[in-house]
């Protein structure tokens, strides 16, 4: 079973803090397994804990008052979030649930404030992580309102993939086409278009309930010329 050290030890942040630091976030951080569909964290909820994806696979998602989901984001392994909730000691505007069986570090919100107050990396990262992530929701906007399907299919797998916000991220990540549909907005049927003419230029392999993207800088290119 993987522990929230793994993830801290692999985190570049985590690695800058002085020793005092470390050893408070390695003894108060608290780990919590979530199934598939639980949530992480509810809307309207109040915010108690900065969190971290240890292992598995989460949407940042919502529902409108005409009852229609929307799905912000996808957090892979690696994906720290909450920041900006926690900042302004809010309640939660939005859900955080689990796609696949996933396992996540709880950062206590005391403690999140006093990396803040005392770091001056901890507050770097922050503010490029912010910063990023507001770039990540402002393309998802403009992709949901002028791209076709194929084309949101294919920057829902580059967004995973992005080195600021997910620095841990493998080389290769596995989906299946439901997943990507809860990610994308895309209903299966468009998912299995868009994935097999991916598959179809090599970007991408497919095997029974797996999606694995195994050409990154061809998917750029393909998403290019897509719109």
């Amino acid at each position: 079973m993987k522990t929230a050290e793994e993830l801290l030890q692999r985190t570049p942040w985590f690695l800058q803090l002085t020793l005092s630091l470390q050893e408070n976030l390695l003894r108060d951080v608290s780990l919590r397994a979530v199934e598939p569909d639980e949530h992480v964290c509810r809307r309207g909820q109040p915010s108690q804990f900065w969190f971290g994806v240890v292992d598995g696979l989460l949407k940042v998602c919502n529902t409108s008052w005409e009852g229609r989901p929307m799905t912000f984001a996808g957090l892979p392994a690696g994906a720290w979030f909450g920041e900006g909730t926690v900042l302004k000691g809010e309640h939660w505007h939005y859900d955080a649930v689990a796609v696949r069986t996933s396992l996540i570090a709880c950062v206590p919100s005391t403690l999140f404030f006093s990396m803040l107050e005392t770091s001056i990396p901890f507050n770097r990262f922050l503010l490029e992580h912010i910063n990023e992530r507001l770039g990540q929701i402002m393309a998802t906007v403009q992709h949901d309102r002028l791209a076709e399907p194929t084309l949101r299919v294919a920057n829902c797998l580059l967004a995973l993939f992005n080195p600021k916000l997910y620095p841990l991220g493998d080389t290769e990540i596995a989906l299946t086409q439901e997943e990507i549909g809860y990610l994308s907005g895309v209903t299966r049927q468009k998912v299995n278009i868009a994935i097999r003419k991916m598959h179809a230029q090599e970007l991408i392999t497919l095997s029974y309930g797996r999606v694995k993207v195994t050409n990154l800088e061809g998917l750029h290119l393909f998403a290019a010329s897509q719109s």
